[in-house]
């Protein structure tokens, strides 16, 4: 390994317990490629046990915490106990080539299919998303919210059952978790409609779940800085988040970006990258897992470099499942960075993840 690169390769040990072996963790990413009943395939777990060797941990795709939602078709679920033996064949197949498995948790509010949840489409509130034709969701009833944060405690239950080494709350991409905090989504008037609430009470329900595990177990939320619709997620607003998840006890917060060195649209007066302020903010409270087209080792140091302490690869690992491997034996030069459309058996990619990388122009370098 070239000295240069020796940072990303550090160990690092987070708040429970949990040792990561390098700076680099596998970012989650649907693939659409679960069985119909919510089990994974064989091609999934094959998926993630050819990238699971180099990296520190692999956070999986999102799986559901209740059936409505559900966000993607082929997606696994954790939603009941039944689950819990498919849930543990993902874990292990990860394990086993040495890297830690985190079950990203969420449910996907207003932003699902409604054919997978025979048209009941819910929401902090009846606000559709402004995508054309997007659902006009159902306000959830106060009931119905606590009983999604109980399912979000009952999911991390199920997880540790199962084997991982932690959970990631997804309170990004625009998810319910997410609509809760945004003023586009949340127009409540009851006590759901502080946009702190929401997000606050998942975070304390799984936090009491993992702390009932009998090993080091990792906690971690994942967040959007921003929303582009107006009223919508400011930097601003972001960082009050922060300020309210350093108090929490979590292991990281995880930035959801395309880019990482993508810059403010609103709600702070600085020129700074969004991860920096970001980092900034959350100090040495609680470390912070950077993204956002990182392709080549050099992308990465660079990253590693504004401050964060763990960066994610996602699309990257898609394109080259060696990639911490060529790092460590100083061929870093012979990363791949664009996908080969011919490889799909060599890059151990399922179906439905393959032909939505290669009939989407734009998402993957080269295609």
């Amino acid at each position: 390994m070239k000295s240069t690169y020796a940072p990303l390769l550090e160990t690092f040990s987070l708040k429970s317990g949990v040792e990561l072996k390098n700076r680099i963790v596998m970012a989650p990413m649907t693939n659409f490629s679960s069985n119909d009943d919510g089990t994974v395939t064989e091609a999934e777990v094959a998926y993630y046990a050819r990238r699971a060797e180099g990296v520190a941990a692999v956070i999986t795709a999102c799986t559901y915490v209740t059936p409505n939602g559900k966000g993607f078709p082929g997606e696994f679920g954790a939603d009941r106990d039944e689950m819990i033996p498919s849930l543990a064949r993902l874990a292990s197949a990860i394990q086993e080539k040495g890297a830690k498995a985190i079950l990203q948790i969420f449910h996907g509010g207003r932003m699902v299919p409604p054919n997978l949840v025979d048209g009941d489409v819910v929401s902090a509130s009846n606000v559709p998303a402004e995508a054309e034709g997007s659902a006009v969701p159902r306000e959830l009833s106060a009931a119905e919210v606590e009983n999604i944060i109980a399912a979000f405690g009952e999911t991390t239950r199920r997880a540790i059952e199962a084997g991982y080494d932690g959970v990631e709350i997804h309170g990004a991409n625009g998810y319910l978790i997410q609509q809760f905090f945004s003023p586009h989504s949340n127009r409540r008037t009851d006590k759901w409609g502080e946009r702190l609430a929401f997000p606050l009470a998942v975070v304390d329900t799984v936090k009491k779940a993992a702390e009932k595990a009998d090993r080091p177990f990792a906690v971690g939320y994942r967040f959007s800085p921003e929303e582009p619709e107006t009223p919508g997620i400011t930097m601003a607003d972001t960082l009050e988040l922060i300020d309210a998840l350093k108090e929490k006890e979590l292991d990281y917060l995880h930035v959801s970006l395309m880019e990482f060195w993508s810059e403010p649209r609103r709600g702070v007066d600085d020129t700074r990258t969004r991860l920096e302020i970001i980092k900034e903010r959350a100090g040495n409270t609680i470390p912070v897992i950077g993204v956002g087209s990182i392709y080549k080792a050099d992308d990465a140091i660079k990253a590693l470099g504004t401050g964060v302490d763990l960066l994610a690869i996602g699309r990257g690992l898609i394109i080259e499942p060696d990639w911490v491997q060529k790092v460590e034996n100083g061929q870093e030069e012979t990363i791949a960075v664009k996908i080969d459309k011919n490889a799909q058996e060599k890059l151990v990619v399922p179906d439905p993840l393959w032909n939505a990388i290669v009939n989407t122009p734009g998402w993957f370098p080269g295609v």
